[in-house]
């Protein structure tokens, strides 16, 4: 008797392993998700869709991709583990069908002053083996061609523990690339001086003007005043060679203070440890205001910039050294790399050609292998860590994208929605959270999350084909087929602001008039020159206020309220209402719960395991001493106050006994950019990423400036909101002010009064003007291919 089941012994019966096609979910509330339950195909595109701040990414990145991770760490021994992050259970009842998760966000790049698109990929490294083979004279390992490696020589003499044991000499040495002047990083800097100290003054009457150095600051002035080497009381400018040499440059040295063991190090070596070797967008904005004045940065006039030592320089291919290639455009190296016929590094000049080829292929072909890599913009920084798995012989796999179209071009994003689609047709399952109508348009299935934001938001309101999405009534649905009309009339310019022989980075000798008092759309493909036009060639002095992608960076105590500063008067009302000291009512300061230190949540340290948080019994998550919350503004406590939303805190702050119109006039700013339905005291790590575009925008909007630059504004927004977004425009251009986008979105595009558009191409196929003038007369010439899209968007 056969012992096979029947099942399987059946001619043409499906195959039970072929029965897993679903990633299921069921009861994920993580974040806003409202017990979200919903089946998933597997191998096939789905994009999710929705409002910003309605849970798309809650289900997609911190439900789904963040369990597969968590799941996949788990299969390594406990040893591994404890070197890994540690990621918690996600908030959900059932997750079964999950794949290997491979995240590709929209997460800048680290800023660090060594990484180059070459270092965040594998194309510096094979570069580096490639001038150790080949390159002329021969200089060395692959180490002699990194930047990141210094050149050590070292001598001594040894004991070896072997039989009765000698001593003998050694030398070692290692070649490395770096160049010496810079360290590596290309440039160096120049600190000012006058404003670290005032040398008028001594250290005893506070000489010191860095910010933070107190006359009694026990690390730092008081190490300086009493290590022995300088005279306290006497005026810095009177200090012989000897004290300004220990003062300003002195190694590390151990002294004794009162006691107490403390290290002694000179002014300069300590201010660019504490301050320069720091990322300057993760400093306080006191902090980087004081960089900005006391530090200026130059061309390493070593290294000309390129980070190289003289002799990583020296060694040439055909004429060409390492710093050359990575200063070529990717494209023009992919063909130098083809034009190498050396058949003893044929396996390395294909994968490097490959690698290079996939720069292109993704729409990268005008970058350069020494770009910084900290200054990409998002969606730059996405598609570069696409690279990598775009000849990935992976199968089954999911890949996750958070918005892949952002930064790109109308041009492009059929290039993208292809590749897409590649890794479909691989056997892949991909999930893209995504607003482009055209991405939206290719998905095999579609999951719509609604119907508003926040608490509005968190629920499933449509799952289905896109056909299907079209005829939901959803919001979504409703607005796919939104097309925004060209201006019949447009606005006529004030004035202009010139700009003459821009040559920043592509930019071929640009001359240009932008008009004043209107709004203009600055276009163009990916890598045309336009963000070195607006951000890099806009004369000083122009009175500019520049809201740019610089991504929100903020702790779990961090939220709206603190970020746009909006506490500070609302704890001075609370403090004036009830005559106590204002630091009362911050959760990070004298107000806070004894218990959790006003986080409002415990966490217990695990281990290897995620840790585990449980809200605060002694305050309940409220985050202030209950004696604090007997205070009360027109019979509200801080607590109820930051738990409103900031719709109905506009009212609460706008009349009555809690009117406080510094607060209410922040408030306004919040309402005006759509974020109405957020809570004061939401942590912003829980914002998504068109949430924190719109909120640092709120935080900009009282700033004083005549000129207003825009990047990218709709990044991270749904196609409803967009129309919101240009009632904003609206109304700061009639409120006097000039407003410049640099913008992708044909809808801004309809709706502005001017437009520059730059190209033709991207690197050094770009760089000119290629049309300047109205909408209209772009969509009537079809000149270009911003001009070929918008004529297409508008259906004329």
């Amino acid at each position: 008797m056969s012992t096979v089941p029947k099942s399987r012994s059946q001619a043409g019966a499906a195959h039970v392993a072929d029965s897993h096609d679903l990633i299921r979910v069921h009861g994920a509330r993580e974040n806003n998700l409202a017990d979200v339950s919903i089946e998933i195909p597997k191998r096939r595109l789905t994009v999710f869709t929705g409002v910003s701040g309605s849970g798309k990414s809650s289900l997609v990145f911190d439900t789904i991709a963040a369990e597969s991770q968590r799941l996949i760490n788990e299969t390594y021994s406990t040893f591994v583990q404890g070197f890994m992050p540690t990621l918690a259970r996600p908030e959900v009842d059932v997750l079964d069908g999950l794949t290997t998760a491979i995240i590709i966000d929209q997460q800048r790049m680290g800023a660090d002053p060594r990484s180059t698109v070459g270092t965040a990929t594998d194309a510096n490294a094979m570069l580096r083996i490639l001038f150790s083979r080949l390159g002329k004279p021969h200089i060395g390992s692959p180490n002699a061609f990194s930047f990141n490696v210094a050149s050590v020589k070292a001598s001594g003499t040894i004991t070896v523990d072997r039989g009765a044991g000698r001593t003998t000499r050694q030398t070692f040495t290692r070649t490395g690339g770096m160049c010496p002047r810079c360290e590596g990083r290309g440039s160096v800097s120049d600190i000012d001086l006058s404003q670290l100290y005032d040398d008028s003054k001594s250290i005893a009457e506070g000489a010191f003007t860095i910010p933070g150095w107190k006359s009694d600051s026990w690390w730092t002035v008081r190490t300086y005043a009493e290590s022995g080497f300088l005279d306290p009381h006497k005026p810095i400018r009177k200090f012989t060679k000897k004290e300004m040499q220990d003062f300003l440059y002195r190694e590390p040295t151990k002294v004794k203070v009162e006691g107490v063991n403390l290290t002694y190090e000179g002014l300069i070596p300590r201010v660019q440890r504490s301050f320069l070797a720091k990322d300057k967008e993760s400093l306080q904005p006191h902090i980087r205001a004081f960089v900005d004045r006391a530090v200026t940065f130059a061309t390493c006039p070593d290294c000309g910039g390129t980070r190289l030592s003289e002799a990583a320089r020296s060694s040439k291919i055909k004429g060409v050294s390492i710093a050359d290639a990575c200063a070529m455009q990717i494209s023009d190296l992919a063909q130098w790399v083809r034009g190498l016929a050396e058949p003893s590094v044929a396996p390395l000049l294909a994968a490097l050609g490959h690698t290079l080829d996939s720069f292109v292929e993704i729409g990268l072909g005008y970058l350069s292998l020494d770009r910084p890599a900290g200054t990409l913009s998002g969606g730059e920084a996405q598609r570069t860590k696409m690279i990598r798995h775009l000849g990935s012989s992976l199968t089954d796999a999911t890949y996750v994208f958070d918005e892949p179209t952002t930064g790109l071009h109308p041009h492009d994003i059929a290039r993208m929605n292809d590749l897409l689609l590649r890794l479909r047709d691989k056997g892949n399952t991909v999930l893209v959270v995504e607003h482009e109508p055209d991405t939206i348009a290719i998905a095999d299935h579609v999951v719509d999350l609604g119907p508003g934001a926040g608490t509005d938001g968190g629920t499933v309101c449509f799952e289905g084909t896109v056909e299907g999405l079209r005829a939901s009534g959803t919001v979504t649905g409703r607005h796919l087929d939104d097309r925004v009309a060209l201006k019949e009339s447009v606005r006529k310019p004030t004035g202009t602001l010139e700009i003459r022989g821009a040559s920043a980075h592509n930019l071929r000798g640009v001359d240009v008039d932008i008009p004043l008092g209107v709004l203009v759309a600055v276009t163009g493909v990916a890598g045309s020159g336009k963000s070195s036009l607006v951000h890099g060639s806009i004369p000083p002095g122009a009175d500019v206020v520049s809201v740019d992608q610089t991504p929100i960076r903020g702790s779990r105590r961090s939220n709206p309220a603190t970020y746009t500063g909006l506490l500070d008067p609302i704890r001075k009302a609370f403090a004036k209402a009830n005559g106590v000291k204002p630091a009362l009512f911050s959760p990070n300061s004298e107000g806070a719960c004894p218990a959790c230190n006003g986080a409002g949540v415990l966490y217990t340290d695990l281990g290897i395991m995620a840790g585990v948080a449980t809200t605060c019994e002694e305050c309940e998550g409220r985050r202030f001493d209950a004696s604090v919350l007997e205070y009360q503004l027109g019979d509200r406590d801080i607590s109820e106050v930051l738990a409103m939303p900031v719709s109905e805190a506009r009212e609460f702050f706008g009349t009555g006994a809690a009117r406080t119109p510094a607060a209410h006039t922040i408030l306004g700013r919040l309402v005006d950019v759509g974020l109405g339905y957020l809570s004061l005291g939401q942590p912003l790590t829980t914002l998504s990423g068109g949430e924190r575009q719109r909120l640092k925008l709120a935080t900009h909007m009282g700033d004083k400036g005549g000129v207003w630059v825009l990047d990218e504004p709709t990044t991270g927004l749904h196609l409803a909101d967009v129309t919101h977004l240009l009632g904003l425009l609206d109304r700061l251009v009639d409120a006097g002010r000039s407003v410049i986008v640099v913008e992708h979105h044909q809808a801004v595009m309809a709706h502005a009064d001017w437009i520059i558009d730059l190209g033709p191409g991207a690197g050094h196929d770009g760089g000119r003007i290629v049309f300047e003038g109205t909408p209209a007369d772009l969509v009537a010439a079809r000149s270009t291919l911003t001009g070929e899209h918008l004529a297409a968007y508008v259906g004329r």
